[in-house]
């Protein structure tokens, strides 16, 4: 998972605010799209967004990589399958040998919750890289968007969340484990996870779970440098008893800082499913 890395066909294209995957034989096709009416709440603040967004099919053992704007700071990645498991990485390249930041990826079920992330990318020279590390039989949509003025204002937002929280609600020291019981009209939560000082790696795990260790969603990332580079995620939250496990996989010696907070809420129905949502923080237009 931390070799060097191996040169792939797969470039991109920047086009205005759009990134889009192809290679030399296999064009994007347009008609495929990411929806994403569940991340904008009623006003379906995101849909437009993700509706403009290029997405690619990437097949199960396939390998994508896209070089990012220098002028982009941070990027969204955003992954889905119609229903299927997904297992996938996400890696950011700086140059040819550098990987300062790994994130495996395991979704049960990826359409009813998609991979929704946000990954610092400072300096030049970064690429993003996809491999869908499943059977050939679970293909992944995926879709990627450089920094804008939505994604600079969740980051700001999340940010402020923490900086409300004392030091002892935010730290998790390295091996320890940290859970989050959410109320069952919470529908998505905003996550963020970074070093308690710079220079310092990454390295943890965040486990969605729905019921005693139902896993639903697991997200291993490490970071060479978790100040510089901290991890921000929205995970959906469907239904009643979703529990957020946060687990610092590194040594004692590398606390981390984690935030995990509502992110859209709505009412439950008589089955415990959501009806409607409402802003539960930061809401993007």
């Amino acid at each position: 998972m931390f070799g060097k890395q191996q040169p792939s066909p797969f470039r991109c294209q920047l086009n205005v605010n759009q990134l889009h995957f192809f290679s030399s034989f296999d064009a994007p096709d347009p008609s495929r799209r990411l929806l994403g009416d569940r991340f904008g709440g009623e006003d379906g603040a995101l849909r437009d967004q993700f509706d403009k967004a290029s997405s690619i099919r990437i097949e199960g053992q396939t390998l994508r990589t896209c070089a990012l704007p220098e002028s982009s700071n941070k990027v969204q990645v955003i992954m889905k399958t119609t229903g299927r498991p997904l297992q996938a990485t996400a890696d950011i390249w700086q140059g040819p040998d550098y990987t300062p930041v790994e994130v495996k990826i395991y979704l049960e079920d990826g359409s009813l919750r998609p991979f929704n992330a946000i990954f610092e990318t400072p300096g030049s020279d970064n690429a993003i890289a996809i491999r869908n590390t499943g059977q050939v039989e679970f293909p992944l949509d995926a879709c990627i968007k450089p920094e804008d003025s939505k994604v600079t204002s969740f980051v700001s937002n999340v940010q402020d969340l923490a900086e409300k929280k004392s030091f002892g609600e935010r730290r998790v020291q390295g091996g320890a484990v940290k859970t989050f019981k959410l109320e069952p009209e919470v529908n998505s939560v905003q996550i963020m996870l970074e070093s308690d000082t710079y220079a310092d790696k990454l390295m943890a795990t965040i486990e969605l779970l729905q019921g005693p260790n139902n896993k639903k969603q697991q997200i291993d990332i490490y970071g060479s440098d978790g100040k510089k580079r901290p991890f921000y995620a929205i995970l959906d939250t469907p239904g009643t008893g979703n529990v957020v496990r946060i687990i610092n996989t590194a040594t004692v010696e590398f606390p981390l800082i984690a935030v995990v907070e509502p992110y859209t809420k709505g009412k439950v129905s008589n089955f415990g499913d959501m009806e409607g949502s409402s802003s539960g923080g930061m809401t993007w237009k």
